[in-house]
């Protein structure tokens, strides 16, 4: 599992984040890459963590989802 952290301000806004190496060099390929390439790998990175993450929880129902959402 790949951490990624967020850096925070004073307030706990976030500000920055952090990803380990080893996900910058699987982002960067060993190429030189454009900023939206990057912008585009990461998030395909985080949709496919999410979804796997997705797998693993309990599914609502259509109520519980509805009431989560108007929180």
């Amino acid at each position: 599992m790949i951490d990624i952290e967020y850096l925070t301000d004073k307030s706990g806004n976030p500000k920055a984040v952090v990803i380990p190496i080893v996900l910058w060099r699987k982002l960067i390929d060993g190429n030189t890459a454009s900023e939206d390439d990057l912008s585009e790998a990461f998030e395909n990175y985080c949709l496919n963590k999410a979804m796997d993450e997705a797998k693993n929880s309990p599914l609502m129902t259509r109520e519980e989802a509805l009431a989560y959402l108007q929180r």
